[in-house]
């Protein structure tokens, strides 16, 4: 038995430390991709903030709510069951119990996704639910978004906010959009930039201590790097 007692104390005394990164930004600075594969190399959970927005509003959508009257949208802020998966390799999420990761990544819900987040009462739901995510996930978590590190997990322990130029962006998701034209799609991103970074809940902003990463020259896999090595370092102090 103090066999057992002592492996078990040892294993505590090696496993890393359960952290909570915050990592923020605009869309087409390789957000995802990157929480993802951070989130699988060091073993934490993973959470697409971003698809629980698309998601309401894809409710919305499909439930006849005029998303362009706030009042409308904020009464039904509380109606829909969201429930997100954690596992970097298959993220999963459900609305009411039905598989929304193809339905919320349409065109329409793109569009309409801004206004719908900017209203309050559907940041404090969505906010709400995250940091439940957030505090369940003991083996530490990435949490993904505009908002994580400055009002969601305010005290996470690392906060990185990626960033890149109109141009990479735009090409980037260009890419993902087979077909789309590069202008249209640049056009896009800064519209959806000015309605993140002025709404007046919330709004996208770098957090005073997060550490900003470039990534406007950079490969993929030297942001995942960069990202590792910046977690690994906040495990290491811990």
């Amino acid at each position: 038995m103090s066999t057992t007692v002592e492996t078990v104390s040892a294993a505590a005394r090696t496993a890393p430390a359960a952290v909570i990164v915050a990592i923020d930004g605009p869309s087409g600075t390789g957000k995802s991709s990157t929480s993802k594969a951070v989130a699988a190399k060091l073993g934490l959970s993973y959470l697409d903030t971003g698809a629980q927005y698309r998601a309401i509003t894809w409710w919305m959508l499909n439930n006849g709510i005029d998303v362009r009257d706030a009042v409308e949208v904020a009464t039904a802020a509380g109606k829909p069951v969201i429930v997100s998966g954690t596992d970097p390799a298959a993220p999963t999420i459900t609305v009411d119990g039905e598989d929304a990761a193809g339905p919320i990544r349409t065109q329409e819900v793109t569009s309409k996704v801004s206004a719908v987040s900017a209203v309050p009462e559907v940041r404090a739901r969505i906010t709400e639910l995250q940091r439940s995510i957030a505090a369940a996930a003991d083996i530490g978590i990435v949490v993904e978004g505009r908002d994580i590190g400055t009002t969601v997990l305010p005290d996470a322990d690392l906060k990185i906010f990626l960033t890149a130029s109109p141009e990479a962006r735009a090409a980037r998701r260009s890419g993902e959009l087979k077909g789309s034209d590069l202008a249209t799609t640049k056009e896009a991103l800064i519209k959806r930039d000015t309605a993140d970074s002025s709404r007046k809940t919330s709004p996208l902003a770098k957090a005073d201590d997060a550490v900003e990463v470039d990534t406007t020259d950079l490969t993929l896999q030297q942001v995942i790097e960069c990202v590792v090595t910046l977690v690994e370092e906040k495990r290491a102090a811990k």
